[in-house]
């Protein structure tokens, strides 16, 4: 079990090596991958997804971007082009994994070696993709190629670039440097989160079968 500064346990279903990893809740203030985990695994329990659906408890317990430390966990990764920024929302820590939070899913993608990861975030209604390739069902398929078939659920365009920069990513921590195909999914932070459940669970159904 692991706990953060908060005293927060950050929980892990289904672990198993080589299957896709499913994240939510990176950001605190952005809670819809948390209730969207939650209930496909209620649902699913059979699932084939490894899930972590609240990375930032402490966060989302207080409604915050970031961690008990004011870390933005999205710019705390030791990815080459990490820095150390000033302190407001976007501070990426003292120094690279610093947060337990970010060693905790780098534990994670290291020990069962995911052929694939998707991240839920908010509210640009868009499908962002980082990294290489992989061998899924449709073939020799690469990031971009899975970023597509989400959009094609969902309705959101694919965009290779969120559109400013994004220094110690996760996406570019596991999928730039690690070669590790990551989706960003950003959910439409305005309508009822009733209304993502249909292609939201359509994506991690379909994610089943990779």
């Amino acid at each position: 079990m692991v706990k953060t500064t908060g005293g927060n346990e950050i929980e892990l279903f289904n672990p198993y090596t080589g299957g896709i990893l499913v994240v939510g809740v990176v950001h605190g203030d952005e809670p819809q991958g948390d209730y969207l985990i939650r209930k496909y695994y209620k649902e699913t329990p059979d699932t084939k997804l490894i899930m972590i659906p609240c990375l930032n408890p402490d966060g989302m317990q207080k409604n915050s971007r970031t961690n008990s430390n004011g870390v933005d966990l999205n710019r705390n990764f030791p990815s080459q082009n990490w820095i150390e920024a000033e302190k407001n929302e976007y501070y990426g820590g003292k120094e690279p994994a610093s947060e337990i939070e970010t060693r905790f899913l780098m534990n994670v993608v290291e020990k069962y070696t995911p052929k694939a990861i998707l991240t839920l975030h908010s509210p640009y209604k868009v499908v962002n993709y980082d990294g290489g390739k992989y061998e899924g069902k449709y073939g020799g398929n690469d990031a971009r190629m899975l970023a597509q078939k989400i959009s094609e659920i969902i309705g959101y365009p694919v965009e290779e670039n969120i559109g400013y920069p994004t220094p110690g990513s996760f996406g570019t921590w596991a999928g730039i440097e690690k070669g590790i195909p990551v989706i960003t999914l950003e959910l439409d932070e305005e309508i009822n989160i009733v209304e993502l459940e249909r292609p939201v669970f359509d994506i991690f159904r379909m994610l089943e079968n990779y």
